[in-house]
């Protein structure tokens, strides 16, 4: 498995967590996030808002950084001659 292959997959998952943290959040009400009692999880709405945040904007600059290394190609390596 190449680096290129694993940084891939990272992105990947990256994505498709970001799709999920966005369909959490809520704009007024409780969102999707109310469906399985999310909110409970912390110790208030504020907490769970605040932290939902947090955890959205980290996979973003993952997912954007991970996006900028991939379309620029640093990671190929030339062709050994």
């Amino acid at each position: 498995m190449t680096l290129n292959s694993i940084v891939t997959i990272l992105w990947s998952i990256a994505a498709v967590g970001l799709i999920v943290l966005v369909l959490l959040h809520s704009p007024k009400g409780d969102g999707l996030g109310g469906l399985g009692g999310q909110a409970q999880l912390f110790t208030s709405t504020k907490s769970a808002e605040t932290t939902l945040n947090r955890v959205t904007w980290t996979l973003t600059a993952i997912f954007v950084g991970l996006t900028i290394v991939l379309s620029a190609g640093w990671l190929n390596t030339p062709p050994a001659a």
